[in-house]
């Protein structure tokens, strides 16, 4: 994810955020005011967001002073100027209890605030550290105007303030919220990382006028949802801007794609990943220990494999490990010298990409946007963000949450960098929950019967996509390597070999049984759905499943008029290359797991090229000759998820 979320505590926590956080990850000197430390560091100063500031007396960009983070976050959650308010009502002749209680925003409490930690993809920052200063101006500002969607989205539909006893009652804040977003440029390894911290306050007021605190736990929630949502936005106003578009890229094999900027060097990225190496190190001896760990007894703590969950666990001990010490700022005109003049020098990519990077992605972007039309088809969408959130969770069970945050995410993969209208994520989820959700919730509480809550589960079966096994436990021998299978004994281990050289075990990822789960259920809809029914819409569907196809798989362009005489190549007629999934199916021991058998692939290449053969008959069909070749826009009829039949998404045909 590219958010980050950690609660801000008042005393120890508050004092290490106004010595290092508020300079730019640096350390603040002893007696040194805060506005001096900033400029030392070369970083800006800190500004307020937030509808909340006029009720506090703020004004959204004015410069946030040390006093008023004391106050806010420091004193467990007063008035940013309750000095002056406590000294105008002791000046009038109040009691000093009572002046001091004018000057808070309700009850005190310990947990002031939460920190949202913003950045944007690896290839935005690295245009933005390499790029000149019309395109460093332009991501900043739309890295900006991301945080701030992101923070609306928030105050409309995420914080709650929960009052009455047991916190029985939750309003949404009215007024707004209140943050303060802080700039930093730099990672710790001195590599570029445009980041903001928005610290949030948990102080709200509601409809009554009595401030009361917003509810953590809701914020901590809907953190995926949100760094889908500023993804989504920064990608496509930078793209938009500068003339860019994204692509897919697998960044760890079995994991969902992540959307980048196309056109600008893996080896860029790899640059500035400097503590990914250090990190992946210490994660493969953590591993280690994790399988063969044992009691007093002898006996195996753990699984003898390593689950997704352990193993997101485990990464985030190999980080705080291996965490550098924090090294002096420097300005951002110094910094962006250095980086180029590193990247050149390090990098291994050639000084005139680096130094014409943002043409080189342009042109990567127009050739995408040539081949690819991005169109979004909120019925197939529905179809893949169900069955993907239905894979993902545990149980198949799943909120609201995690279909926004989906449906976002495949928004970013099927427009490859363009704007879409406001609330399509919306309707995708509005049209998943209806046709292919069922409602399971049984609650037993008030929150219960908020939407939010409501819990779900998909109304077909999955009942050919077997289920992730949970391996026996086998005797634990410290001279023995782990099992190369979950259902197969353990190996001795090799002479001479180290132990952090063994091939440790894992489950396979959730990610690549939902990406086939998408696939088997699309093709139970085939026949049931009316997507591919409706006059005209061929062109559309085959396009979004089109743009939401990774680059490797898409199929060559087609001929053109002039070389129409010509014998087509093989595998042209396959709307998929089915080479990458072949691959991965013989370089994987857990077949059985992805169900990648050579049955399956067949009948997945069979049912991918009988789509497309079928759909460009009806765009020959219905498309007009001299348009035939151009990008169709989007229609407003064509965003409408079509209704189905009553009983449509069930039945045999649905494995319901």
């Amino acid at each position: 994810m590219t958010v980050d979320i950690r609660v801000v505590r008042a005393g120890q926590m508050y004092r290490y955020f106004l010595r290092q956080t508020v300079v730019g990850d640096g350390r603040r000197p002893a007696r040194t005011p805060l506005r001096e430390a900033q400029e030392q560091a070369g970083v800006p100063a800190g500004r307020w967001m937030g509808r909340g500031l006029a009720v506090l007396g703020l004004a959204p960009g004015e410069e946030v002073t040390e006093a008023q983070l004391r106050n806010l976050f420091g004193e467990r959650g007063r008035h940013p100027y309750a000095d002056r308010i406590e000294a105008d009502r002791l000046a009038k002749g109040e009691s000093p209890k009572k002046a001091f209680k004018a000057g808070a925003l309700g009850r005190r409490v310990m947990v002031t605030g939460v920190d949202f930690l913003f950045r944007p993809q690896p290839t935005i920052y690295l245009l933005w550290a390499l790029g000149d200063e019309e395109t460093r101006r332009v991501i900043e500002a739309a890295h900006e105007r991301a945080i701030e969607r992101v923070l609306e989205w928030i105050e409309d539909e995420v914080a709650v303030i929960r009052y009455g006893k047991d916190g029985i009652y939750r309003v949404r804040p009215p007024g707004g919220l209140v943050a303060a977003r802080l700039r930093h440029y730099e990672a710790r390894s001195g590599r570029p990382l445009l980041h903001d911290h928005l610290l949030l306050s948990v102080k709200g007021q509601r409809l009554d006028g009595k401030w009361g605190s917003i509810h953590t736990t809701a914020l901590h929630e809907n953190t995926v949802a949100a760094s889908a949502l500023y993804n989504e936005l920064v990608a496509a106003e930078v793209c938009e801007t500068l003339g860019l578009a994204t692509e897919p890229r697998t960044v760890t094999p079995g994991r969902r794609p992540v959307m980048e900027i196309a056109g600008v060097p893996h080896e860029l990225i790899r640059w500035t990943s400097r503590r990914s190496d250090q990190i992946a190190a210490c994660l493969a001896e953590l591993e280690h220990e994790y399988v063969t760990a044992v009691d007093d007894d002898g006996e195996l703590k753990f699984l003898p494999v390593v689950s997704e969950r352990a193993r997101a666990k485990l990464n985030q001990i190999a980080a705080r490990k291996t965490r550098p010490p924090k090294q002096k700022t420097r300005p951002l005109a110094q910094l962006r010298a250095w980086w180029k003049t590193s990247a050149i020098l390090t990098s291994g990519v050639a000084v005139d990409i680096i130094n014409s990077l943002l043409e080189h992605a342009r042109a990567a972007a127009a050739a995408i946007r040539a081949r690819v039309a991005a169109v979004v088809d909120v019925a197939l969408a529905a179809v893949d963000v169900t069955a993907t959130v239905f894979v993902m969770n545990d149980g198949g069970r799943f909120h609201r949450r995690h279909l926004l945050a989906e449906a976002r995410r495949q928004l970013a993969l099927v427009l490859r960098g363009r704007r879409r209208e406001p609330g399509l994520d919306d309707r995708i989820v509005a049209a998943a929950i209806s046709t292919y959700c069922l409602d399971i919730s049984e609650p037993k509480t008030v929150r219960g019967l908020e939407a939010g809550y409501r819990l779900y589960t998909a109304r077909w079966s999955l009942s050919d996509l077997p289920a992730r096994r949970r391996p026996p436990t086998p005797a634990p021998d410290p001279d023995r390597q782990p099992p190369a299978d979950p259902g197969e004994p353990a190996a001795p281990r090799p002479p001479g070999q180290d132990a952090a050289e063994w091939e440790i075990p894992r489950l396979p990822l959730q990610y690549e049984r939902a990406v086939l789960a998408g696939v088997v259920v699309r093709e139970k809809l085939r026949n049931t759905t009316t997507a591919t029914a409706v006059r005209g819409r061929a062109y559309d569907v085959v396009a979004h499943q089109q743009a939401a196809t990774p680059e490797q798989l898409l199929a060559p362009p087609a001929a053109e008029a002039e070389h129409d005489d010509q014998e087509p190549e093989a595998g042209r007629r396959e709307a998929i290359d089915m080479t990458a999934l072949r691959a991965l199916r013989e370089s994987r021991t857990d077949v059985e797991a992805l169900d990648l058998t050579a049955e399956r692939l067949r009948r997945l290449q069979d049912a991918f090229t009988k789509a497309a053969d079928q759909a460009r008959n009806r765009m020959d069909r219905y498309a007009d000759p001299k348009d035939a070749t151009a990008p169709r826009p989007v229609r407003e009829d064509d965003q409408r998820a079509p209704r189905p039949h009553p009983g449509s998404h069930r039945g045999p045909e649905a494995g319901g």
